[in-house]
């Protein structure tokens, strides 16, 4: 309790009074925002305060289902845990909608009251902790909108739990509560007979929601149709490719983002005598000939259909299914010069022999390829088909960014416990289909609801007979759905498709065959009842939800997550990083900043450990893993990739690549490519360059060696010159740590053996330059003067993301071995270095926060954060208050000992630590106590507080410090 005083004193201190106190801020008043460009939002205090809470209390005014399912997995957890809580809202120029109220009464662990109160119009979060209140007070409503988009301004302050204005604040709140109505079912009955639809009147709710965007058309006129920000950039892009005299171009495009009108748009600027349009499915071509009529004009006659059931091909406009045009006797009725312009919708399955016959028949003046996936698990090479002319691409994120897609509330729900046990990879079909995991279902999709008044929803199973089983247990409950499969003919689906559509089914389940070529606008909930074997797959079903559509404001993403091994592949998939680097990928599931707009990312707690769990048993880097990316790129590019090549395409980390191979070389023979010979020592140089300088965590040793690569030598004066140009440190600590890096003087003897035992740079004179062998190989040798090349302008690339001017960069990760270079240390300790060592100056303490059960309780230390600027921290054991390197530590600011403070979570994350900063001891709290041996004897040890500079970022805090 008195920390916390203390630090609620210091945090209002540097709030209220100066900015610049530093002692203790973990409790300041802040300003909360949605910045875009710095990907922050008011959700994220709002989830945080929530996670943390013993209770909280919400007075808003308005209420939107979306803004209510950012908070519904969450609320689920608080549920769990015997959390409770309470909102107050009203009927306020009925704002809130019926259904809104309906989706409240699900939340049983809050209780939910209106008043009547004449313009109630307040915006309130407050959490109960342990000892003191947080506060959420401002614009913000409970929208999606206003909690993660529109421009708000509210304040998060701190109060001790006996603070007046918390008093205040509450004693508002009871008022006003105990004069408000219970939330019943006949409330909401009597409510939904009186509510009115506002047609008569503006817009409330957009009003509210999308201000920004809010417009009245009172003329009700048709609006001529034009290009969206995508296709205007997308349409220019198209034209470069036909403007540097390419006739083929391929687009990118995620599902629903309007990928025909684009292509109607360009075919429109094209003008063709005759234009071909290409589909696999019959039930695509009537939507597509609608739309291309919209934008094109002209008279219906010259727009036909060559299908199955259609023989119109005598007509300006064709659009064919390609099981008709690859028939023989049907291609051959055309010259192969009749069409000037080709599409071909859904071109990654371009890989079948229909299509290469169609493709390989025809020359048109220009053709172009549309699709969601070009990436091929068969390794046909759709680029190559366009002769690697990527007109344009714009992925899932992107496309949200625009507004292009409907947005998606994704939720990773536990999957039913079968006998104590999660179902895991090896379940078998009974146990998919028991009433307790269909009853598990039907809670879950209750819960999380869906937009609009009806649910249309696909559910996707992991084989045909669980599919049609779940289809009959689910209709024996009340629900009307009907199972798809690869058995069921192109009519039968597209019947089904349209009772979905129309209302008089709720589900189709089915496997995979509406992972793609299906467009049902309407539908509003996507559950995901399989484990994730592809990103792509992954994606695809997803996306399925993720057209506009006047009956959603947004679709919901129910995925049931067991013990797969594959759990990894959910954030891989939902952020698009192909980097198969696990902190990225771990990083991912912590932090879903990276999905746009209103859209939002949540996994009830129990599923994130199963995901997180997976990420750690998974091999991101195998051999297997590794060869799939690579030739995913080499598609691509049509030619070898090299490292510069993945960073620019967003493919696989080259730091993970050579830190599984030493170097790109060897990857390169073991991906059996015929390359020019490396001698040993070339390799050796290859090694260093890969393992010493790539990851760019210093800039110094890149700089150094790009000038060396340019010039063949440099003057001392020049390197100054140019690492201040980059606000680079030039004290002489830093400089002979470099100098001791390139003469291998720093590296242990295994390690300097494995660089070739000889300075890789020396310096003479007054001048760097490289070592005799090293310039006669640049010289002589092509390749290996590449290789050199493409590593060092890559490194540059990875150097963007720390500091230039200072060692060490907030909250990247770095090895003891990092530590010893980038603290200047003259040798690689890290071998002896464990929990921490003071040495020149420095001391870096390197904390594993959640132990091994099974290690050494002798080794098993305490360790914790107070808060987020305060750490309680344990010596070694057998250590005293008399022991000279604690004195280093208790004595830090004295003696001029800088403390360094790396986390990382557990064991499972590698050698690798956050690095939080530096930190001070807090004075007067060094004091001896006891811990036990293996042998259950008391040992010495020293524990003190020691307090950060820079209070830990929020979301990397919750991460590190829960279970």
């Amino acid at each position: 309790m008195v920390n916390f005083v203390e630090n609620l004193k210091e945090s209002l201190y540097k709030g209220f009074i100066d900015q610049s106190h530093n002692k203790a801020d973990t409790f300041k008043p802040k300003l909360l925002v949605n910045n875009l460009t710095e990907n922050e939002n008011v959700l994220t205090s709002l989830l945080e305060e929530l996670s943390d809470c013993q209770d909280f209390f919400f007075s808003v005014a308005f209420i939107t289902e979306s803004g209510l399912a950012t908070l519904k997995s969450h609320l689920w957890d608080l549920k769990i845990k015997g959390i409770k809580g309470r909102i107050l809202t009203s009927t306020f120029l009925q704002f809130n909608q019926p259904k809104v109220f309906r989706e409240l009464q699900k939340i049983t662990n809050v209780e939910v009251r209106l008043t009547d109160l004449k313009g109630f119009h307040s915006k309130g979060y407050i959490f109960h902790h342990h000892s003191h209140y947080s506060l959420i007070v401002g614009s913000s409503n409970l929208t999606a909108h206003a909690l993660k988009v529109n421009y708000e301004w509210n304040v998060k302050f701190t109060s001790h739990e006996n603070g007046e204005i918390i008093h205040h604040f509450i004693q508002q709140f009871e008022d006003v509560w105990d004069g408000s109505q219970l939330l019943t079912t006949e409330w909401i009955d009597q409510y939904e007979q009186s509510y009115v639809e506002r047609e008569y009147l503006p817009d409330l709710e957009k009003v509210i929601e999308i201000p920004s965007e809010y417009h009245v058309n009172t003329l009700k006129e048709a609006v001529e149709v034009s290009p969206n920000k995508m296709q205007q950039a997308a349409l220019h892009s198209i034209q470069l490719v036909r403007d540097t005299e390419h006739n083929k171009g391929l687009v990118i495009s995620a599902t629903g983002t309007g990928k025909t009108y684009l292509s109607a748009f360009d075919v429109r600027r094209f003008s063709p005598k005759r234009m071909l349009f290409i589909v696999h499915r019959e039930q695509i071509l009537q939507k597509a000939k609608s739309d291309f009529q919209r934008i094109l004009g002209g008279i219906s006659n010259d727009f036909g259909i060559l299908s199955g059931t259609s023989k119109q091909s005598d007509v300006r406009y064709l659009f064919a299914t390609i099981q008709t045009i690859s028939k023989e006797n049907v291609l051959h009725q055309f010259d192969p010069t009749e069409f000037d312009y080709v599409l071909i919708d859904e071109v990654h399955r371009a890989g079948a022999e229909s299509y290469l016959r169609v493709i390989n028949y025809f020359q048109p003046r220009f053709l172009l390829g549309m699709t969601a996936t070009p990436e091929r698990t068969d390794n046909f090479n759709i680029f190559e088909l366009f002769d690697y002319n990527i007109a344009y691409e714009i992925r899932l994120q992107e496309a949200l960014e625009e507004d292009m897609l409907c947005p998606f509330h994704y939720f990773g729900v536990t999957d039913f416990e079968y006998n104590g046990e999660l179902i895991d990879d090896t379940v078998t079909l009974s146990k998919l289909v028991t009433e307790e995991r269909v009853n598990h279902i039907i809670e879950k999709v209750h819960y999380y609801g869906h937009s609009g008044d009806t649910v249309r929803g696909l559910m996707f199973c992991s084989g045909k007979d669980e599919a049609k089983e779940l289809s009959s247990a689910l209709n024996h409950k009340g629900f009307r759905t009907v199972a798809l499969t690869g058995d069921d003919s192109q009519v039968e689906r597209i019947r089904q498709v349209n009772r979905l559509e129309n209302g008089q089914l709720d589900y189709i389940i089915t496997v995979d065959i509406f992972n793609e070529g299906i467009d049902i606008p309407s539908v509003n909930q996507v559950v995901m009842l399989r484990q994730t074997q592809s990103s792509i797959i992954f994606i695809q079903q997803l996306g399925r939800g993720l057209r506009k559509h006047d009956s959603k404001e947004f679709v919901t993403i129910i995925d049931f997550i067991g013990n797969y091994r594959n759990n990894y592949l959910i954030p891989i998939a939902l952020s698009g990083d192909k980097s198969q680097n696990k902190d990225n990928v771990r990083r991912n599931m912590k932090d879903t900043s990276y999905i746009k707009g209103v859209s939002t990312i949540n996994f009830e707690e129990v599923a994130a450990k199963q995901v997180f769990k997976a990420i750690n048993n998974s091999k991101l880097t195998s051999l297997k893993v590794l060869r799939e990316a690579y030739l995913e790129l080499k598609n691509r590019i049509g030619r070898i990739p090299y490292l510069g090549d993945f960073v620019i395409h967003n493919s696989i980390d080259p730091v993970v690549i050579v830190e599984e191979h030493t170097n790109y070389y060897r990857f390169l023979l073991k991906m059996k490519e015929t390359i020019p010979v490396l001698n040993d020592y070339e390799q050796q140089v290859l090694i260093f360059l890969s393992l010493e300088v790539l990851n760019g965590k210093r800039y110094h040793e890149i700089l150094l060696l790009d000038l060396l690569f340019q010039q063949g030598r440099v003057s001392h004066t020049d390197y100054l010159r140019e690492l201040e140009a980059v606000e680079c440190s030039i004290d002489e600590d830093t400089l002979f740590s470099v100098q001791r890096i390139f003469n291998l003087e720093f590296f242990t003897q295994i390690t300097t053996k494995k660089y070739g035992e000889i300075p890789i740079v020396t310096s003479e004179e007054d001048m760097y330059r490289f070592n005799n062998s090293i310039l006669r190989s640049l010289t002589s040798n092509e390749y290996f003067n590449f290789l050199v090349n493409d590593l060092l302008q890559t490194a540059k690339e990875k150097a963007g993301i720390y500091n230039p001017k200072e060692p060490l960069t907030l909250y990247q990760k770095y090895s003891r071995k990092d530590a010893c270079k980038l603290l200047n240390w003259h040798n690689d300790e890290s071998s002896t270095m464990y929990g921490y060592k003071p040495k020149h100056g420095t001391c870096p303490i390197f904390i594993t926060y959640h132990k091994d059960e099974k290690i050494d309780s002798s080794v098993k230390y305490g360790d914790e954060f107070l808060n987020p600027k305060l750490i309680r921290y344990f010596t070694k054991s057998n250590r005293t208050l008399q022991s000279e390197e604690v004195k280093k530590i208790i004595y830090a600011d004295e003696r001029n000992f800088d403390i360094h403070i790396f986390v990382k979570k557990d064991d499972n994350e590698g050698g690798d630590f956050y690095y939080l900063g530096k930190a001070h001891p807090n004075e007067g709290t060094a004091e001896q106590t006891v811990m036990l041996d293996k042998n259950e004897k008391e040992i010495p040890v020293v524990t003190l507080e020691l307090v950060l500079e820079n209070s830990i970022e929020t979301k990397l805090f919750y991460y590190i410090t829960k279970e």
